[in-house]
């Protein structure tokens, strides 16, 4: 039966460390006794070869190899076996120029030839080795023995048990054992530890899921329709999804860049690098209105989501739009009403005379207003505005003018995103006009081209914006307006600084719409207090003649009014 693998990848980490350890420790082992039964082994014959340089320096003994015969109880049996018990020798052999015994351990060998060939000591040379003869394997060491005059007589051949050097190795085993049993204990500590640790940061998961894991990340990270980016702790990008990329306009392979390095400093890199703290932040980038949020994570980095609200924005200020419109209209019935009221009035009084008069001045006046709003400003998308915002002005008991200087052609480039323009800073205009509750309250606007170039100009009668709040209010998530509350209508209260909520975009728009067409976007004081809002859009006509450049009124002179007080 095949053992059971763990399927967690923990205990896989746990069994691959134990095998890992216990190979090691175990090659440790054959590491360290390799040597050392070399070294036993070696010191055995050094041994070997010391007793036998020894016993061949004693001149009894070449002295009676001269002069006796080999016998058991001859002079060099009795030096050599007095030798052989000093040292412990397993054996201590003399031979003749013959290889003849002349002593040995059993005396029976006595007078026989050698076992082994004797014609390297008897040459002069001295041996050592590991070898076999008559008394089993041991480790011997051959030397000549020389008589007085230097001449070789003889051999001396000395042997060293070898079980007594197994026997010290064996001896070195349980030390040996004790150390890898501690060594093992050790490495299985720590084993299990890193297990247990991995097990924790991997939630169990087995590896089999590992790869499943990942391929269903990618699919979900560059699936979803919103953005985001994940920063390691030194602040470098780690991730970008496709979402993310196409929001920032950034290369969804620039991983391991530090932010500054891939994008130009500003709101939108101060919120991503979380330099602006709060949930649900807005910023703009390349004319998108982004929701930003920025979530830290356990090892010091961070995750920050994109969600794009441009779409939501637009709708947003479409449905506010509609919105003005509907009361506009629901002014206009309900003056209407109170007109054929005074016309009903005037005719049971039979005044026909003065009802016909008043039908006429009044269908007149309204008449006469868009008329001249259209003469003056040929694209319809933007008189419609003009004449729409005249009657949201109305209601809010604010005149809306129009100066006589107003020239725009129909051949806008992109009238949608002068409507925006033009749009937003009317709305900001009817605000802080509206602050003040006067019956003065107006809002100027000139609209008027030179070239390719549309310039315009939007003021009010309202607080007006302070020096030092003059490039605030064009950044995103800057408003002077309170967070609405729904349900409840804003109080006219004129407030400055970063608020929530989905405020602070119109002037951050109608600034980066300005800047897309390589134009401009300021505010400075209005003389008699309020605000101007100039703003100039370069390449925004396509060129051609502009209807009644011809007759335009000096800057400043002139007024249409198209919506007053009411």
């Amino acid at each position: 039966m095949r053992p059971h693998w763990p399927q967690r990848l923990s205990g896989q980490v746990l069994m691959v460390q134990l095998a890992i350890t216990t190979g090691v420790v175990v090659l440790a082992i054959s590491l360290f006794t390799a040597p050392l039964a070399r070294e036993l082994d070696e010191e055995a014959m050094h041994r070997a070869l010391a007793i036998a340089q020894t016993t061949a320096a004693d001149p009894s003994i070449a002295q009676g190899l001269l002069t006796t015969r080999p016998t058991p109880d001859g002079p060099v049996q009795r030096e050599t076996e007095r030798i052989r018990r000093a040292t412990g020798a397993l054996y201590v052999v003399t031979m003749d120029m013959r290889g003849v015994r002349w002593s040995h351990t059993t005396t029976a060998e006595i007078g026989r030839h050698v076992s082994t060939d004797p014609s390297d000591p008897l040459a002069g040379r001295e041996i050592k080795q590991i070898d076999s003869g008559t008394l089993g394997r041991s480790a011997r060491a051959k030397v000549p023995l020389y008589d007085g005059s230097g001449d070789v007589v003889g051999a001396v051949s000395v042997g060293i048990a070898y079980d007594s050097v197994r026997h010290r190795l064996i001896g070195a085993f349980p030390a040996l054992l004790l150390c890898a049993a501690a060594a093992l204990a050790v490495g299985a500590g720590v084993a299990v530890a890193v297990s247990r640790r991995l097990r924790r940061r991997t939630h169990g998961i087995a590896f089999s899921d590992i790869s499943a894991l990942l391929d269903e990340r990618e699919a979900m990270l560059h699936g979803i329709r919103e953005g985001v980016i994940a920063f390691d702790p030194r602040g470098r990008i780690r991730l970008v999804n496709d979402e993310a990329a196409r929001l920032l306009g950034l290369d969804i392979d620039m991983t391991d860049y530090g932010l500054d390095a891939v994008m130009p400093a500003g709101r939108t890199a101060d919120v991503l690098a979380g330099r602006v703290e709060g949930a649900d932040l807005l910023t703009v980038s390349g004319g998108r209105v982004l929701v930003v949020n920025r979530m830290p994570t356990a090892d010091g980095g961070a995750v920050v989501t994109l969600r794009d609200r441009t779409e939501l924005e637009l709708l947003g200020r479409e449905l506010d739009s509609t919105q003005g419109l509907l009361e506009a209209l629901r002014a206009q019935g309900h003056e209407h009403a109170n007109r054929m009221h005074t016309v009903l009035g005037l005719l049971e009084l039979r005044r026909y005379q003065q009802a016909a008069d008043y039908v006429t001045h009044a269908v007149g006046d309204h008449r006469s207003s868009a008329e001249e709003i259209a003469e003056r400003v040929h694209d319809p998308l933007v008189s419609a505005l003009l004449v729409g915002k005249a009657v949201v002005a109305a209601e809010r008991a604010v005149e809306l003018r129009v100066r006589a200087r107003t020239r725009l052609p129909d051949r806008l480039v992109a009238p949608r995103d002068l409507v925006t323009v033009l749009g937003n800073l009317i709305d900001n205009a009817l605000d802080a006009a509206a602050e003040k509750h006067s019956t003065d309250s107006f809002v100027e606007v000139e609209l008027w081209a030179e070239d390719t170039t549309v310039l315009l100009q939007v003021c009010d009668t309202g607080p007006g914006v302070p020096p030092e709040a003059r490039e605030a209010v064009f950044t995103e998530g800057y408003s002077t307006k309170p967070p609405a509350r729904t349900g409840v209508r804003p109080q006219p209260v004129r407030t400055r600084g970063p608020l929530p909520h989905g405020r602070g975009i119109g002037l951050s728009l109608v600034r980066r719409l300005a800047e897309r067409y390589g134009g401009s976007a300021r505010v400075t004081a209005r003389p008699g207090g309020g605000a101007v809002f100039t703003v100039i859009l370069p390449e925004m006509i396509i060129p051609g003649p502009v209807p009644g450049a011809g007759t335009a009124e000096p800057s400043g002179t002139g007024l249409t009014m198209v919506g007053g007080a009411r």
